[in-house]
């Protein structure tokens, strides 16, 4: 594949109502309550800029492979700034452990203020990391934000009981505020049995202690999470957390577990399987949408060769509702493109409203869209919100043979493995980040800027680790964005 070389000032991207007065909607989520835990969005060092946390688990570190790194790109008026980029691996001052074979540090990314000082923090999952006297793998390192920007220095590892029996300590890593007390919760494998998660209560002290911590039993057979997704979807203040389930390739449907002043309800409502899912208010009636890919036939093993279909349930007072929903496909009039086998239409998504008219848009990534002959090029489309939801119309597809993106579309490239939407710019209009793990055999990062009629091409730019000196052959950079959504079965 031709090295791509781009080294360009990256542009901007929006929470929509979060800046200009109304309820804030997180770029991957539903309203958020008025606190400064929720508002502090993903602003790493205080600046009111959004930042970028870019994960690359795969990558080879001191000479051990799939070690991984993480690496930060602070925003700026002028888009993210490469050129004051952080890159953190296990190696680095004050975090724990060594990079060895297979930890696969930042294989997942939060982004939230866990101590509740007003800058964001990261929650750092390493899915490969023995747990010493445990027999379990899995652990989650917290670095801290600082007015100096994001480093290793006092960082903590949340530790699991020790008297525990857990799996894999980390999995299913994601955030919110379930019991709407202001202060960011993490929601991930803890203990203490293989059918629990926990909600580890904020705020989290600098040694990395939680105020508390719920236990939940998740599973009612010995199946696994294949997607999961945080937001408010009542319309209370309240983040609620929909979890979808699969087993042997087939798909076991999904929960609904509402956030309460107490926790997560431990009854939960029924939803419909899904592959990948997000949340994101996409009517702004101030309650949290749904948003999903459709397993097809409801078996896991099909969906390589799915063309993808992104179904909607919109949010209602008591959960994302089941008789409202828009369903959308590349065949859906006003999106770009044909539904195709293998495209993977909905593979990943991300929420965030990219032209700042307050309603939330969907970027859809469609990574194994063939561009001209060649296939697995890549692509990602962006569904607009309105007043009556999601549709088609306007709809906006990007690829690297977009006039103005930097590089050629190649076959195997996967543009759109990974996609965010996330203000950088601080303007109100989201910016799309999408990533090629397969570009250049180093992988890659692009931004487009976000405009009242959504987002361009123009002035777009691209960079990958050769620009930014960090390690790059086989490092697949970019296959993890914070936030990261996508199938990931256990």
């Amino acid at each position: 594949m031709r090295r791509l070389h781009t080294l360009c000032v990256l542009a901007a991207l929006g929470l929509g109502a979060a800046l200009t007065g109304g309820p804030a909607h997180a770029a991957d989520g539903a309203r958020q309550p008025p606190a400064a835990a929720a508002s502090a969005g993903e602003d790493f060092n205080g600046d009111g800029y959004q930042d970028l946390a870019i994960g690359a688990p795969d990558a080879t570190v001191s000479g051990h492979g799939q070690a991984g790194y993480v690496v930060i790109t602070y925003g700026s008026a002028t888009g993210p700034d490469t050129s004051s980029r952080v890159y953190l691996t296990q190696s680095s001052a004050g975090i724990s452990g060594t990079p060895e074979e297979g930890d696969r540090f930042g294989e997942k990314l939060i982004s939230r203020d866990l101590d509740g000082d007003g800058l964001t923090d990261l929650a750092v999952h390493s899915a490969g990391e023995d747990v010493a006297g445990t027999g379990s793998r899995g652990m989650v390192t917290v670095l801290w934000g600082r007015t100096g920007g994001l480093s290793g220095d006092g960082s903590a590892v949340l530790k699991a009981p020790a008297d525990s029996r857990y799996w894999s300590v980390g999995s299913n890593l994601t955030g919110g505020d379930f019991d709407g007390d202001g202060n960011a919760d993490l929601f991930m494998e803890y203990g203490p049995d293989w059918d629990v998660r926990s909600v580890l209560r904020g705020p989290f002290s600098r040694a990395g202690e939680p105020a508390g911590v719920q236990n939940l039993t998740l599973f009612s057979t010995d199946n696994s999470i294949s997607a999961i997704a945080a937001g408010d979807m009542t319309g209370d203040g309240i983040d609620d957390l929909a979890t979808f389930y699969a087993y042997q390739n087939h798909a076991e449907g999904g929960k609904f577990w509402r956030g309460t002043a107490s926790g997560l309800s431990t009854v939960p409502a029924a939803l419909p399987s899904a592959a990948t899912a997000v949340t994101g208010d996409f009517d702004k009636d101030g309650i949290g949408d749904l948003a999903t890919r459709v397993v097809p036939g409801g078996i896991v093993e099909n969906l390589p060769d799915d063309a993808g279909t992104v179904r909607v349930h919109y949010g209602t007072p008591s959960g994302p509702g089941t008789g409202r929903v828009t369903t959308i496909d590349q065949d859906t009039p006003g999106v770009p493109g044909t539904g195709e086998k293998g495209d993977n239409f909905g593979a990943r998504l991300s929420a965030g409203d990219a032209n700042g008219d307050g309603y939330a848009d969907l970027a859809a990534a469609v990574p194994y869209e063939a561009i001209g002959n060649r296939a697995g090029a890549g692509a990602v489309v962006l569904l607009k919100g309105g007043s009556g939801g999601l549709t088609g119309t306007g709809a906006q597809a990007f690829h690297q043979d977009t006039p103005g993106i930097p590089g050629i579309a190649e076959t195997g490239d996967h543009f759109g493995d990974a996609v965010r939407l996330l203000d950088v710019t601080r303007d109100g209009r989201a910016e799309l980040a999408a990533s090629a793990p397969e570009e250049s055999d180093t992988g890659a990062v692009w931004s487009l800027r976000g405009t009242a009629s959504g987002l361009t091409a123009t002035g777009s730019a691209a960079f990958n680790p050769v620009d930014l000196g960090i390690p790059a052959a086989g490092s697949r950079f970019g296959a993890v964005l914070s936030q990261h959504t996508g199938i990931y079965v256990e």
